[in-house]
């Protein structure tokens, strides 16, 4: 049962990310390959304010997803003004530099030797230790998440976006300041992937930078286009399904040696029959041309 619950505590956070990075990639039509790095950010201020300051994880953990948005607004200042493939490749280079820097500030971060021994939450001086407790504390962030998104997507503002997905330059025949829109999105996609990158640091109690490699922004991309780009629940059922399949496949019953490798195919091979038979993703309103 707990195995069970572990893997929704580490779809909910899946969600989050996946959610953040669809309002950049989906809504907005910008091409982002560096998410993790944000998570990155907020998981390691959000430990280390804990280890190194004994501050309350709850200050962490908001303090974390303010650095994360405050790091989403240096980045994309420069590369906003980049288009397509020359932004794709910008972010990829900042989930590079970011994984560098964990790896090798060894006086920070500890390096490859990660944080352990990171805090967990508690609630009226009621530790939140538990796997069920934690997946109720995800669920309320999850919930919260798919809210706010779904306000911005169907609010004046969202509409902007999915304009300057469609048409920049149209967008700004009509007055709109599209750079300071794309920065917007950048900001608060960060900080939403602060936010899950800090409750995983709390709820793993150790993490290192193998957590947070270029590989982990790619899965979360994988996710924001298996569920399908422009769309919040897309972005949920995208989250659940390739945490929770993967998973499901270790219960195949072969030998070990052979058992990781099959799984890894069987899980390539579903997504590009998905992307053959349907471009736009499982509920996805939009694809990149």
């Amino acid at each position: 049962m707990e195995y069970l619950l572990h893997i929704l505590v580490i779809s909910g956070i899946y969600i989050i990310l996946t959610l953040s990075l669809n309002l950049i990639v989906g809504f907005t039509g910008l091409p982002s390959l560096g998410h993790a790095a944000f998570s990155c950010i907020g998981a390691y201020t959000s430990a280390l304010l804990a280890l190194n300051f004994g501050l309350s994880p709850w200050l962490g953990f908001i303090v974390g997803a303010l650095f994360a948005a405050l790091s989403g607004l240096m980045i994309g200042y420069p590369a906003i003004r980049l288009k397509g493939d020359y932004l794709a490749l910008a972010t990829f280079g900042l989930g590079v530099i970011i994984y560098s820097i964990a790896k090798n500030w060894v006086g920070l971060t500890r390096g490859p030797m990660g944080l352990p021994g990171i805090p967990g939450f508690t609630l009226f001086s009621w530790g939140i230790s538990s796997v069920w407790s934690y997946l109720l504390l995800v669920l309320v962030f999850v919930a919260m998440t798919i809210f706010i998104i779904n306000r911005i997507v169907h609010s004046p503002f969202g509409r902007i976006l999915r304009s300057i997905r469609e048409d920049e330059i149209a967008a700004q025949a009509l007055g709109k300041n599209t750079n300071r829109y794309k920065l917007s999105v950048f900001v608060i996609g960060a900080f939403f992937a602060g936010i899950a990158g800090s409750l995983y640091a709390h709820y793993i109690t150790f993490i290192d930078p193998s957590s947070f490699t270029v590989t982990e922004s790619i899965t979360i991309l994988l996710m924001v286009i298996f569920g399908g780009m422009g769309s919040v629940t897309g972005s949920v059922v995208g989250a659940i399904t390739l945490v929770v399949f993967p998973e499901l496949l270790r219960f195949i019953g072969l030998p070990s040696s052979i058992a990781a490798p099959l799984r890894q195919m069987i899980y390539g091979l579903i997504l590009v029959l998905l992307m053959l038979k349907r471009p736009r993703g499982l509920m996805g309103v939009y694809r990149f041309r």
